[in-house]
């Protein structure tokens, strides 16, 4: 699949699985009644302020791409009630349990997409976004399968392109050969520049981090993560 906009630019960045275990009656009803309410509306113009896209007044926007269970972006959000959140997870079982949460707390920072994030990446406006999260994603491990992973020269352009002059890409992983293409992609392409201060930096978590499952897991497996920030220049 390509955008019609850049010939030859993939968009289809998504191979895993969509759906898991069975959902529950209460996770099958927010799934139908409250994200059509949350969810991105990528067939009608962005807004040029996406501050616009929330129903609270809004000082900063920040893009959390594969959310996961949704621990850390529902704490982001309670923790920063005047940030717009745009969270990205196309595997239901995971958005049915983040749309839960957001029902129960009453979340009116955050809006969703349960597809593709390229798709949403290439439909925000240019230096709109304050920060990027990609936190733990999927990191196929097998060196045939490393040209699927989302950090690519092509969606780091992306990034590049959606962030604010000064705007934050936020990455964190427990696989070594991950953080190294991080890196050396970030260094590749240009436009980043990594904000470590010294050789302890990457071990630190992001200030207020609230750890994820994965994280844990990591930890029980004997895996220690790493934690890198860039801005983008």
């Amino acid at each position: 699949m390509t955008d019609r906009h850049h010939p030859g630019r993939a968009t289809e960045a998504f191979f895993g699985r969509r759906k898991g275990k069975p959902l529950r009656d209460r996770q099958v009803e927010s799934l139908a009644t409250v994200l059509p309410a949350l969810k991105l509306d990528l067939a009608a113009p962005a807004p040029l302020r996406l501050a616009g896209l929330f129903s609270v007044p809004i000082d900063e926007v920040r893009l959390e791409i594969g959310f996961g269970g949704g621990e850390h972006l529902v704490h982001r959000a309670q923790e920063s009630p005047s940030t717009g959140f745009i969270g990205v997870e196309p595997f239901v079982n995971s958005m049915a349990k983040l749309v839960g949460r957001v029902t129960d707390l009453d979340l009116r920072n955050i809006r969703l997409y349960d597809d593709d994030a390229t798709q949403v990446l290439d439909w925000l406006p240019p230096a709109s976004v304050d920060r990027i999260d990609l936190l733990y994603p999927d990191p196929w491990p097998k060196r045939k399968h490393w040209k699927r992973r989302f950090v690519s020269q092509v969606n780091l352009e992306r990034f590049h392109r959606v962030l604010k002059p000064g705007g934050l890409f936020l990455f964190a992983s427990d696989i070594d050969t991950y953080v190294n293409w991080t890196l050396i992609h970030c260094r590749n392409h240009g436009g980043f520049e990594w904000l470590a201060q010294d050789a302890s930096d990457w071990l630190t978590p992001f200030a207020g981090w609230p750890g994820t499952r994965y994280e844990a897991k990591a930890r029980r497996e004997g895996r220690s993560s790493a934690y890198l920030t860039f801005r983008r220049v």
